[in-house]
């Protein structure tokens, strides 16, 4: 085989480069796929790996947030329907306090009208009074001055009770 190389580079030294160069090459490759193709291969390898995880990681994550986010979502409609019931509650004690307050205003009311026509009775029975009582005792001074006697008592009865029916039935017909 020597011979044949020495023939090559004597005849043709280009051949001779050609060939040394293509064996160095060739034994270049060897050795690569022997001792770099492995490392090389595993830490690509590796990071094919890692961005599949990394792939999958922010899958998981992507879904996990679209899940919490769907919680928040039915937190916030159950939150406003519980915001919605309190505030229907509210307002529906707030009528019913309205409507006891205007309730217990309209009893008063009407108690203290009940109470001032009973007070205005009682007034107007006591003028009556107190004003038939003048009349009788004008009436009798009158009678008394008009006759130039004192009257008897039977007498003097009988005309109180004769004036106090004409002005009861006075005062019936207003």
């Amino acid at each position: 085989m020597l011979n044949q190389l020495a023939i090559a580079e004597v005849g043709n030294p280009m051949l001779g480069n050609i060939i040394v160069v293509s064996g160095s090459f060739l034994i270049l490759m060897v050795l690569l796929k022997h001792f770099a193709w492995g490392p090389i291969s595993d830490i690509l390898k590796k990071r094919e790996d890692k961005i599949a995880n990394d792939l999958d990681s922010a899958e998981q994550s992507r879904i996990k947030s679209a899940k919490l986010e769907q919680e928040r979502e039915q937190q916030l409609l159950a939150s406003r329907s519980d915001a919605a019931d309190i505030i229907k509650h509210a307002k529906e004690s707030g009528e019913l306090s309205r409507q006891n307050i205007l309730k217990e205003t309209q009893e008063e009311v009407a108690r203290l009208k009940n109470k001032a026509q009973a007070d205005i009775t009682m007034e107007r029975d006591t003028a009556l009074n107190s004003v038939k009582d003048d009349v009788a005792e004008l009436s009798l001074q009158i009678a008394e001055k008009i006759l130039n006697k004192e009257l008897s008592p039977e007498m003097h009865e009988s005309l109180i009770n004769q004036y106090i029916e004409g002005l009861g039935s006075s005062n019936e017909t207003r």
